[in-house]
């Protein structure tokens, strides 16, 4: 009789991992379960010996012959969307696991998506299970797509798996292109005012300058600020002066973003950065709601797929992408495993709204847990949509103001000098 080597998780949460001998992998997984185990994966161990090295050697020749494929970065999340859509769609058809993923790496322009399906489809035929092949390429597989693609081979339902899976990449885009598309907006209006004050200071003040020396004018002292300013910009308020402002002020975006890059590496830098950005006004809130909507609906995909709540946890938590969530969601995993409820440390953390909990609570009780966190997350991308729509009409009028201000103070400190010019001409002309 055949031997099957299994992953497993028990009810605490912890690996458990062992061999069963069965006559199919349907009788393994049931055996697996009669023990209190919750199987993630079963595969059958293979005699080594000669036809090991046989199949090493088939392995190779597929190598030689498919020659040198050479790919850069990682896979595009509207290209792995389509992938697994397409996957489904083929395993509700009937294909063949193997077939499936061969038909669909064909159609693959030469890019990294299909150099890595090469790869799956390689060690699919050599008897790896799907989502431990997947696991081998997780530049393109993260580790939620495999353990949802591993319930669903657990389950026999991998092609309504992969549905969901499709479902909630889409759904997760969809979200990240609103905030992308409202905050595109206000950054081209602050880009292009930023650029065309400077060349006000680098081109225009300067000559105002030379004006009002000519004139021998006692200049205003915000005159002489916006004039400081503007020598600062070209690069001549000192000798001392290396690099002109004009270059600060055009490689400030690109430092910024690398500076916060550097700190967001570090363990207690992403904590400060994120604690702090939550607690913005109005685009604190908006994030916030983000990621709600986005750990409620992964957690809630995971659950759906037959993921152990203990395990759909960890993984949601290191998906999150928030310090804040990942630690609120560390104390949920605690209090599970020791056997109390999801509600109450959630509640504690203060991380989310009194609705949120009192739904996961009901959700609890009910054993819709899965149901409440997609309706959940639903909720919560219409208000996303809400606070986007907040954060635009804020930030419209305080642009207007800030950019009003910035163009008075520049025609003022132009202007005062003229007014004592032209004053000054009008009194000798009198005399």
């Amino acid at each position: 009789m055949p031997t099957y080597a299994y992953e497993a998780v028990n009810n605490a949460g912890k690996s458990s991992p062992g061999t069963v001998e069965a006559a199919s992998a349907d009788e393994a997984i049931k055996k697996v379960r009669a023990q209190g185990l919750f199987p993630s994966g079963v595969k059958e161990q293979k005699i080594s010996g000669s036809g090991g090295g046989a199949v090493k050697k088939i392995r190779d020749a597929k190598k030689k012959k498919k020659g040198l494929n050479i790919s850069f970065g990682g896979v595009s999340t509207k290209k792995l969307t389509l992938f697994t859509r397409q996957l489904s769609t083929l395993q509700d058809a009937g294909l063949p696991l193997l077939r499936s993923i061969q038909i669909l790496e064909s159609q693959q322009k030469p890019s990294t998506l299909k150099t890595v399906l090469e790869g799956v489809a390689e060690e699919v035929s050599s008897g790896t299970s799907l989502s431990e092949a997947m696991a081998k390429f997780p530049k393109a597989f993260d580790r939620l797509y495999t353990k949802m693609v591993a319930a669903g081979e657990v389950g026999g339902v991998l092609d309504v798996i992969l549905q969901r899976l499709a479902d909630f990449m889409e759904k997760g885009q969809r979200l990240k292109r609103r905030i992308i598309g409202a905050l595109i907006y206000p950054a081209v209006v602050i880009f292009i005012a930023v650029l065309i004050v400077t060349g006000i200071m680098y081109f225009v003040i300067p000559k105002f300058q030379e004006i009002f020396e000519d004139f021998d004018v006692e200049l205003p002292k915000l005159t002489i600020f916006m004039i400081d300013v503007s020598k600062w910009v070209a690069g001549t308020s000192s000798k001392d002066q290396v690099v002109p402002g004009v270059i600060w002020i055009l490689c400030s975006p690109v430092l910024l973003f690398l500076f916060f890059k550097l700190i967001r590496k570090t363990n207690p830098g992403r904590a400060v950065t994120d604690i702090i950005v939550l607690k913005i006004p109005v685009l604190g809130t908006m994030l916030r709601k983000t990621a709600i909507a986005r750990f409620t609906r992964t957690l809630g995909t995971l659950i759906s797929a037959g993921v152990p709540i203990l395990e759909a946890i960890l993984i949601t938590r290191d998906t999150s992408g928030n310090y804040v969530f990942e630690k609120a969601l560390s104390k949920v995993h605690d209090s599970i495993r020791e056997g109390e409820t999801f509600a109450v440390p959630l509640r504690e953390s203060k991380v989310c709204d009194a609705i949120v909990v009192n739904m996961i609570d009901v959700g609890e009780e009910t054993g819709d847990l899965d149901v409440m966190l997609m309706k959940i997350a639903d909720n919560y991308d219409e208000e996303v949509d809400v606070a986007v729509a907040s954060l635009l009409s804020l930030l419209e009028p305080f642009m207007v103001v800030v950019l009003g201000g910035i163009v008075l103070m520049i025609v003022l400190a132009l202007f005062l000098p003229l007014v004592s010019m032209i004053e000054s001409v009008s009194n000798t002309t009198k005399k």
